[in-house]
């Protein structure tokens, strides 16, 4: 019998998709509570008991070995269909009870890839041997081990390993260091394997480049996955991978996480850092997180990896306790802004319109109170200036990129560098002033303390992720000219960027589908520092209005 302190460990993990927190606490089953090392001890220690006292024990003895030996034959491996169907969580609790090993878990990720990756395009590059080395080496005893994951090809730099931006510029460029983020993602047990598509430098919120092609949404494989976490999101849409890294400058997260159907939380400004390289991304537009099958892996990686670095000028305001455990937690009544659009989108796809209001209704089903301010709120921000200020910036920091490589290269930028809209883009930044960057940033500023102000009255805001469902490709592209570009941004993403401007956190929740199977994301934004409510509110969409068993038919 297991002593109290033993029986204390003994507690599994709630499936993903469990309807009941409860179930958190009961205990697993006998047959999978196995240590090797208990096991190797509990036969040395027969072994001399029988040497001391002859045969009278053999029949214990034979007993024990047969239940080892019937453990051995029940351990087992897990099909495509069941990875594809299991979170994180789920994956690194079958790798800690020994029902499956992380080799078993990489090789069905590497063999996922290669059989429906040459449909969506999500792969920029497979990292077999890297893996395997990470196994061969030991992995980490963290919340995560033996998880397979993929990293976005921008904002994640691993080691040696190539990071080309989705540029010809950046064809054969390797980072020299691990990012911070990686370095805490190593320390987690993740197996790190392959890198996913972006359009070039990040720019677009669709994943199309010279470089790498066309990233297709595992859905509808003539429509966008979305940008610039596009791989991200089709990969593990695509049962791939349970999750994998992505960052936000302007939606990037949300955006493809919505075209794809799966989680997408964008965490406040500086929640992880962007380091060791570079302190702000895109003057602080830019955060890193993930896209994620289900809520609590989202939260259990932003706990991986959150939390100030040694040098870091600030920080998002400190979280007490673990975000995995707020996604349990049942939220308090919160009170709800509803927002259908914002401008200069006067109005958004009738789809998208049908799916925020069915959101609207089940929150108030959950007891939330649901206020419609459109209006009040539009009229608040000087969304113009905004976008303005956002332009600058992001040119600024683009020139700024491109020049780096170019001083690497030690050349001058030529012709086919970079595709055509980006470079207008370098070309105008030029002309940009300090002056103009700082009136950018105050810009920004100001946008942070009407939001703060807004949501004194307000725990959260509903709005659109999209204002239209994935649209097809070649529709917002770098190959053709930047003014179809910003309008199409305009039409397809209004209500993403503000989340960028002020700070906030913000989540897209995979609770839609039109009648043809295509998904939908509902939008929410907290607080500025506030996730816990964002985790809490998701938490309970997910068991309300479980997605879990959405799968593309690849």
């Amino acid at each position: 019998m297991r002593t109290k302190a033993v029986a204390a460990l003994s507690y599994r993990l709630p499936a993903f998709g469990e309807t009941d927190p409860r179930a958190a606490l009961l205990p697993p089953k006998q047959a999978g509570f196995h240590s090797s090392r208990a096991t190797m001890e509990s036969h040395e220690c027969s072994r001399r008991v029988f040497l001391k006292r002859g045969t009278a024990l053999t029949t214990c003895v034979t007993a024990c070995s047969l239940r080892q030996a019937r453990a051995d034959v029940e351990r087992r491996s897990i099909s495509a269909e069941e990875f594809a169907k299991h979170d994180g969580i789920a994956l690194a609790e079958l790798v800690r009870q020994k029902e499956v090993t992380p080799d078993e878990l990489l090789g069905i990720a590497i063999a996922r890839a290669e059989a429906v990756d040459p449909q969506i395009n999500a792969i920029a590059g497979l990292l077999k041997e890297e893996a395997r080395e990470s196994i061969r080496a030991g992995l980490p005893d963290g919340p995560f081990r033996g998880v397979p994951i993929l990293l976005k090809d921008i904002s994640f730099a691993m080691a040696g390993v190539d990071a080309e931006f989705g540029s010809v510029l950046f064809r054969g460029h390797k980072s020299a260091a691990d990012s911070i983020a990686v370095s805490r993602y190593r320390k987690s047990g993740v197996v790190m394997f392959g890198r996913t598509r972006v359009p070039e430098l990040g720019i677009l919120p669709t994943t199309e480049s010279t470089l790498g092609g066309v990233t297709r949404n595992p859905f509808h494989l003539d429509r966008t996955a979305g940008g610039s976490s596009g791989g991200s999101a089709a990969a593990v849409a695509a049962g791939i991978a349970p999750m994998a890294t992505a960052s936000d400058g302007g939606g990037s997260i949300r955006i493809p996480a919505s075209c794809c159907g799966v989680f997408g939380l964008k965490p406040t400004r500086a929640r992880i850092p962007i380091g060791p390289e570079t302190f702000e991304s895109w003057g602080g537009l830019g955060t890193l997180h993930a896209v994620t099958r289900s809520v609590r892996d989202s939260a259990a990686l932003l706990d991986v990896a959150s939390g100030p670095a040694i040098g870091d000028s600030y920080h998002a305001p400190h979280h007490a306790g673990r975000f995995l455990d707020d996604v349990a937690r049942e939220p308090e009544k919160l009170k709800v802004a509803l927002v259908t659009t914002m401008p200069p989108a006067t109005k958004v796809d009738p789809e998208c319109s049908r799916a925020v209001d069915a959101a609207a209704k089940l929150c108030e089903s959950l007891g939330h109170i649901v206020e419609h301010c459109t209006d009040d709120f539009a009229g608040r921000f000087e969304f113009e200036k905004l976008r303005h200020a956002h332009g600058v910036t992001v040119l600024v920091a683009i020139r700024q990129t491109v020049l780096a490589r170019l001083r690497q290269l030690r050349r001058e930028i030529r012709d086919g560098d970079l595709e055509p809209v980006t470079r207008y883009y370098f070309d105008v930044a030029a002309d940009y002033t300090a002056v103009e960057l700082q009136e950018a940033r105050a810009t920004f500023f100001r946008a942070a303390r009407t939001m703060g102000s807004f949501q004194q009255k307000y725990d959260v805001i509903l709005s659109p992720t999209l204002a239209t469902p994935p649209i097809e490709h070649g529709k917002i592209t770098l190959t053709g000219w930047a003014k179809d570009v910003v309008e199409g941004l305009l039409r397809f993403n209004p209500c993403t960027p503000l989340a960028n401007w002020t700070g906030q956190p913000a989540m897209t929740v995979p609770l839609y589908q039109t009648e043809d199977g295509i998904p939908i994301g509902i939008q929410f934004y907290g607080r500025f520092g506030d996730e816990s409510t964002l985790f809490q509110l998701a938490g309970q969409l997910e068991r309300a209005l479980p997605w879990k068993n959405r799968s593309p038919q690849l």
